[in-house]
């Protein structure tokens, strides 16, 4: 397994990358190879924070749930009823179908996915997008949204009358055991943050560019460890989150109205690999590539965070391919 990671690390010419293994019930595995400052040599360890990107969804997407399964959300009902500063649409749309991408939220612009504008708070990161229109039908196609996701989180605020940090850390961070996740920002002062880093046409290595996840942080904006993530990963498959018939609710790839499947459930794409069932997550933005890769059946997972952009889908590859070596 480790001479898999380290082939990798060295062919993709990623910096610094930290990974943990969940199995058997309990985490496994957690290194880092690498470094996590290239500038000042300061080396990866398991104790490395990466921004999360989107491997934040499914960490929404529990806590979504959560609500659901304590009568707080109706997953179908108008995202009004949790939002209504979230003005009504050309049509109605749902929680259930934010959380599957089918509800017609625009995904963000190149000028928002670079962000340097900071935003004090989910109310505040509705305000850019809240009185564009819908750009389809809800439940006629899917489009991927991280917006959609910032109506999420404003749903779980709404639902359960706290902000939506203090939320996740009473009820996904301390029931998961993830001591160091929280939600980027730029201007705090993160111990043990990695510095992200972006390669040019020639291979050549610089620091990442500037962007502030403020405006996505539901969909794209918390971070942590990727022991963290692991323990994400264990606390979903040992009911310590959501009881078991919640969670495979998540796991379920949903269909368009006209029956259509798609590779996405709640929260999760979903699919199968050497006959196994799998659901994961990729993130990609400034400063990192992620991946939560999990095996649903046997509870197995398998966590990369990198502090290299545009390198999510190999480190997919390679989730899979340790998955297949401990199994």
């Amino acid at each position: 397994m480790e001479a898999a990671i380290n082939l990798a690390v060295h062919r993709y010419g990623i910096p610094g990358l930290s990974a943990a293994v969940v199995s058997g019930g309990a985490l496994r595995f957690t290194a880092a190879y690498g470094t996590a400052d290239v500038e000042n040599a300061v080396p990866a360890t398991p104790l490395t924070i990466y921004r999360l990107a989107s491997v934040s969804k499914p960490v929404t997407a529990t806590a979504v749930m959560q609500l659901a399964a304590r009568g707080k959300i109706d997953l179908d009902a108008p995202i009004q009823r949790y939002v209504p500063a979230y003005p009504e649409k050309q049509w109605p749309f749902t929680c259930r179908q934010l959380l599957c991408h089918q509800a017609g939220v625009r995904q963000w612009t190149d000028e928002e996915f670079h962000n340097t504008r900071h935003y004090a708070s989910l109310a505040a990161a509705l305000e850019f997008f809240k009185n564009d229109p819908l750009v389809f039908e809800p439940g006629t196609r899917t489009l991927y949204s991280s917006l959609g996701y910032n109506l999420l989180g404003a749903a779980v605020e709404g639902a359960s009358g706290q902000d939506y940090l203090d939320y996740l850390r009473e009820n996904v961070f301390t029931p998961a055991g993830m001591e160091t996740a929280g939600i980027d920002d730029v201007f705090a002062l993160i111990p043990h943050r990695a510095q992200g880093y972006q390669k040019g046409a020639g291979g050549e290595l610089y620091n990442s560019s500037l962007s502030d996840t403020s405006n996505r942080v539901p969909g794209g904006g918390l971070v942590g460890t990727a022991e963290d993530v692991g323990r994400f990963a264990l606390a979903l498959h040992t009911g310590a989150l959501l009881k078991k018939e919640t969670r495979e609710q998540m796991f379920v790839r949903q269909r368009t109205r006209d029956g259509r499947p798609t590779g996405y459930g709640l929260g999760w794409a979903v699919g199968t690999d050497r006959g196994r069932r799998e659901v994961y997550h990729l993130g990609g933005q400034p400063r990192v590539s992620t991946v939560l890769y999990m095996l649903p059946d046997s509870g197995l997972a398998v966590v990369f965070l990198s502090n290299l952009e545009g390198v999510g889908t190999p480190l997919l590859d390679l989730a899979r391919q340790v998955a297949e070596i401990i199994r």
